[in-house]
């Protein structure tokens, strides 16, 4: 059998660029090599792309890009070349790439831009499309559509820094306190704030601007979350729920990443009937957001009874210990068997 070449894409110029080193070494060290032959790119924080031959462990460490024999590469837009550019010396290299998988996270990673490149590019990749990536990526536009399918969402409202403050500090009032502040488009709860009366609500908005020119406001459900971890692309699997138990305010950026006050429940503590209309759910929101590949899917538990959407990620963490792989791996995959099933999928289409 014919050894397929993949592309890992890791690093970016976004704010999870330390979670995409995470992730990207642990991709790394379980894909099959007797299978692949593997072509790392790194992007570094400032944008520029770098073809890298050097250990994982400077992945983890973020030191790759020191690494004299890195190369400056790029992703062909036309479709003849289907592969790497990378100039070496005075001369332009071509490698052709059957698969790309993206380990981004966040902006310019899972919010369609690169999804954009690679279909120009005519190289298959793993992952959602350029629509879905950017209509998951983009809170208020993921909510509309889900809502319009009649799936629960959190009552909000999204402002821009063109109104007035005074104006969205009254309309945010009458959802009630506490409240949720996000940035529009932003992963891993960067910049996110629970606020709990008008002051913070003010300083919460002022803040997710730093990450972003749109923001929501949302009303906070009571209850606790729940995440599934979807995987196919016209008839996906999922596997076992899982459920996230808070002893602080929310699951912010430290929280997802320490796990320093809160606890991840694997399977969650819910009944079958429960956990089979969570799975339900998050099956309809990953088709009507148009998702392939793989995506997690987060919605709330409220105490009413209700399932209400929180938010679909496109690239969720992939660390060995992450909860995308072991929900999966919770229903009897390895972490080896998914990445092969990914990379399958991507060649599908």
């Amino acid at each position: 059998m014919d050894k397929k070449t993949i592309a890992v894409l890791f690093g970016g110029c976004s704010s999870e660029y330390d979670v995409s080193l995470s992730s990207a070494a642990s991709v790394i060290e379980n894909l099959n090599t007797d299978k692949y032959d593997l072509v790392l790119i790194g992007i570094t924080r400032e944008g520029t792309w770098l073809r890298y031959r050097g250990n994982i462990e400077d992945i983890r460490n973020d030191c790759w890009h020191t690494h004299l024999d890195c190369t400056p590469s790029f992703f062909s837009p036309s479709r003849e070349v289907k592969g790497l550019i990378e100039l070496v010396h005075t001369e332009y290299h071509v490698t052709p790439i059957d698969v790309v998988f993206p380990v981004l996270h966040g902006k310019y990673g899972e919010d369609g831009t690169l999804q954009g490149l690679l279909e120009l590019s005519g190289i298959p990749f793993v992952g959602c499309d350029m629509l879905s990536s950017a209509l998951c990526m983009d809170k208020e536009l993921a909510h509309k559509l889900v809502k319009a399918e009649g799936i629960d969402t959190a009552r909000s409202l999204t402002v821009d820094k063109r109104e007035r403050m005074e104006e969205v500090l009254s309309a945010a009032q009458s959802l009630g306190f506490p409240l949720f502040v996000k940035p529009a488009r932003s992963g891993s709860s960067l910049g996110i704030t629970k606020v709990h009366n008008m002051k913070e609500l003010a300083s919460g908005i002022e803040h997710a601007f730093t990450h972003d020119n749109k923001v929501v406001i949302e009303q906070n459900i009571d209850g606790f979350e729940v995440g599934c971890a979807v995987l196919g692309n016209s008839d996906p699997m999922i596997g076992v729920v899982d459920e996230i138990e808070l002893n602080g305010h929310f699951f912010d950026y430290s929280e997802k990443y320490s796990l320093n006050s809160s606890k991840i429940h694997l399977p969650a503590r819910i009944d079958e009937v429960t956990a089979s209309k969570v799975k339900e759910t998050a099956l309809s929101i990953y088709k009507i957001l148009g998702c392939r590949g793989f995506a997690r899917v987060d919605m709330f538990m409220a105490t009413d009874g209700r399932i209400v959407f929180n938010e679909v990620n496109t690239i969720p963490g992939f660390t060995s210990s992450s909860r995308y792989p072991n929900m999966l791996q919770a229903s009897g995959m390895t972490y080896a068997n998914i990445l092969d099933k990914l990379l399958e999928l991507a060649a599908d289409g």
